[in-house]
């Protein structure tokens, strides 16, 4: 089995390529590095079974002569992070959007099955909980920039669906919720990392808003193994599918949760939307997702702890801050 996996090199993407190459796999890795980082597979160095392409997916040509060679696409490729899709919203709509146009396209052209990631996003501000799949969407206004990724991933669902409508095209669409581990940067605005970072410099932990909104957590380790389970179970192809826990917890009870298992002292501060993100930003109060066509299609679904996933994170990070830098040659030796 040969995989192209667009994001190889990002949080999900390298976990999602460390489980396709312990099944045996090929893999190779699209990803132009700006938002990935070589770091994340700096260990895949000299694997005989692994290849890095340092392009985007707005490569067309690149693109689809690797859809040539492979058996199966993941397309993870995409800018994330409420706080990048909200300050370059323009970057964030343009490269989703033509990214995974030239993905379906390529895989249309050499007739590969691909699995597209969408996003729990696309919900928006609906109340209607547990999330289901064939549910309506609620988006917020054009006014707040926050929608348009969720506007945009809805975009590449329609697409996704359409070209599996009109030219049989093998898709799966999976819609991911928060998922955390080790890899998770917080640079774009992820809780987790950022309130683990904040915790281990004895920082002060900044919960954003008044920490009642309520989320739920998926281990990456589990939705990579769920993700590859879809792409080989031929019942999933035409349909969208939850990926994700469904424990809730408080952003302040997290907050609580990152401070005690990272043995920290740092105070947790409450930071107004509106000092964070800007006067128009919206949220959600609850966001859980239904989970009942993940189990039936594969059996299961990310069930591993928080606190289980915070002390693997917390380790992780407390190596990476204690190791020295990784040269940069070694890192860039195997991209091809």
């Amino acid at each position: 089995m040969h995989v192209l996996i667009t994001g190889g090199c990002g949080f999900i993407g390298s976990h999602l390529t460390d489980h396709c190459l312990a099944a045996g796999w090929k893999v190779t890795a699209l990803d132009d590095l700006s938002t990935g980082s070589l770091q994340n597979v700096v260990h895949l160095a000299g694997h005989p079974n692994f290849r890095l392409v340092a392009e985007g997916t707005t490569s067309a040509g690149v693109v689809d002569e690797l859809a040539g060679s492979c058996d199966f696409i993941f397309h993870l490729a995409a800018v994330v992070g409420v706080r990048l899709v909200v300050n370059r919203s323009v970057h964030s709509i343009e490269n989703n959007l033509q990214g995974t146009e030239i993905v379906l396209r390529a895989a249309a052209h050499h007739r590969k099955p691909v699995l597209i990631t969408s996003t729990s996003e696309v919900y928006g501000k609906s109340v209607d909980l547990p999330y289901r799949e064939d549910a309506d969407l609620l988006i917020g206004p054009p006014t707040c920039a926050r929608w348009s990724y969720a506007c945009g991933k809805a975009l590449d669902e329609f697409l996704a669906l359409g070209y599996w409508r009109e030219q049989k095209l093998p898709v799966i669409v999976v819609r991911l919720f928060n998922t955390v581990g080790p890899r998770q940067s917080g640079e774009y605005g992820m809780v987790i990392p950022n309130f683990i970072r904040q915790a281990l410099a004895g920082q002060p932990i900044t919960v954003f808003g008044s920490g009642r909104q309520r989320r739920c957590f998926g281990y990456v380790g589990d939705v990579v193994k769920a993700i590859k389970a879809l792409s080989q179970t031929p019942a999933a192809f035409g349909e969208i599918v939850n990926i994700g826990g469904t424990s809730e917890i408080s952003i302040a009870e997290l907050a609580q949760l990152v401070k005690h298992a990272a043995g920290s002292a740092a105070a947790i501060e409450y930071i107004p939307y509106h000092d964070a993100y800007g006067p128009s930003f919206q949220d959600m109060h609850r966001r859980v997702p239904a989970v009942d066509k993940l189990k039936r299609l594969i059996g299961f679904c990310p069930e591993t702890p928080l606190e289980s996933i915070l002390f693997e994170t917390i380790d992780w990070m407390r190596a990476v801050q204690q190791e020295p830098a990784r040269s940069g040659l070694r890192a860039a030796a195997h991209v091809a």
